[in-house]
């Protein structure tokens, strides 16, 4: 996201009539067991975090994420979040700003962390992503996952690379196309088609004006009257049994569901390189104010080293299709063969050129939860649900 600082008017507005709570008072220092509010897709190896706990040398108490943002920054900021919580995933970009600006998360000492020198360049002061860990210049969260959302399809029916975003509001595939029920990254890629096909007259797909907002939601809205869409998918299941059962043909979605699609009755379902670009993202952890007063610095450094190193990248790009955010992974599978056959091997290769081919386009747009005028935003996607 390429936002400085957070808006303290949208952050009050967000909360509506909640009223701050008041300080936490004196607690009995914490188990040594790191306790991370996070998604499961922030852990790779076994089922449970054992693997991740053995990686980091510390206990690590995972407690499921709420899945909306506002939710989140809610409960750290006017919520019991610090009193429970060590260390935070967000939800999408912006939430570091959100949180740092309440004084919800604490800043970090990169020097604690061995393997920030692995980091992608991009993240380094003045790289395309450094804003995306960073409150007012100070280093608030360590990356990592990230990917540019794309475009599934199904190959083996269509027959032919799709490299544009207009397939997916071709004719030919009426009926069968879908897309996220969810304005953010619904919105922002059906607007970088737009800009770049010229079908609209858009600035910033990730942070649109009201009358930008509309256009947009007027296109979709046109195509939905028609019966184009088959669907608005939620979650990852429903999202990749529509592809697997051949419901849809083509859909925006994350890469995971691609993934998992293909799994299931070995399809050949792809994933796109879009010429117009995508909503590229990344998934960040922090730690708490509360942790820090708890003294977990050492136990939330561990985890941020495991999660820069190598060991979790291949990992994280072999199962669930991510993007590791650290350097040296080739390197890393090249080193361990026991732990990579060459079916893998060629899998995590090929993943990371196309992903690479990804973030090289010139229309990529940053996933932002927090626009400008999110009620634009808010008011014309449930027009667009509703039509």
């Amino acid at each position: 996201m390429r936002q400085s600082e957070f808006n303290r008017r949208q952050f009050m507005a967000m909360m509506g009539a909640a009223t701050a709570a008041g300080g936490f008072g004196t607690m009995a220092r914490a188990q040594e067991a790191l306790k991370l509010w996070a998604p499961g897709i922030a852990k790779v190896g076994a089922q449970d975090w054992t693997d991740m706990e053995a990686q980091a040398g510390f206990g690590i108490n995972a407690i499921a994420k709420s899945a909306r943002a506002d939710e989140s920054i809610q409960k750290m900021v006017v919520g019991d979040g610090n009193a429970l919580y060590d260390a935070m995933t967000d939800n999408g970009g912006g939430m570091e700003d959100a949180l740092a600006s309440q004084n919800a998360i604490a800043e970090l000492d990169i020097s604690k962390i061995a393997n920030w020198a692995n980091i992608l360049p991009g993240y380094k002061e003045g790289g395309e992503s450094a804003d995306t860990i960073r409150y007012q210049g100070n280093v608030v969260a360590v990356p990592y996952i990230s990917n540019a959302d794309s475009l599934a399809f199904n190959y083996g029916e269509i027959g032919e690379e799709l490299t544009s975003w207009e397939a997916l509001f071709d004719s030919q595939f009426r009926g069968r196309a879908a897309m996220q029920n969810d304005f953010g990254p619904t919105l922002t890629n059906t607007a970088i088609y737009l800009k770049q096909s010229g079908k609209g007259s858009i600035d910033n797909p990730s942070d649109m004006s009201e009358d930008e907002v509309r256009q947009t939601c007027e296109f979709l809205i046109a195509l939905k009257k028609k019966g184009h869409f088959r669907t608005f998918w939620d979650g990852v299941q429903n999202g990749s049994d529509l592809l697997s059962s051949e419901e849809v043909l083509v859909s925006s979605c994350w890469e995971v569901i691609q993934i998992f699609a293909a799994r299931k009755n070995g399809q050949d379902i792809r994933y796109g390189t879009m010429k117009e670009g995508h909503q590229t993202w990344n998934n960040i952890v922090m730690m708490t104010r509360g942790g820090q007063e708890r003294g977990m610095e050492d136990a939330f450094y561990a985890l941020a080293n495991v999660y820069l190193s190598p060991w979790f990248g291949a990992r994280t790009l072999a199962g669930l299709g991510f993007t590791p955010q650290m350097e040296g992974v080739s390197e890393y599978v090249d080193a361990h063969p026991d732990d990579f056959d060459a079916d893998t091997k060629a899998i995590i290769l090929e993943r990371l050129e196309r992903k690479q081919a990804r973030r090289a386009i010139a229309g990529n747009s940053w996933q932002n939860v927090f626009p400008k005028n999110m009620r634009a935003y808010q008011d014309w996607w449930a027009r667009v649900q509703a039509a």
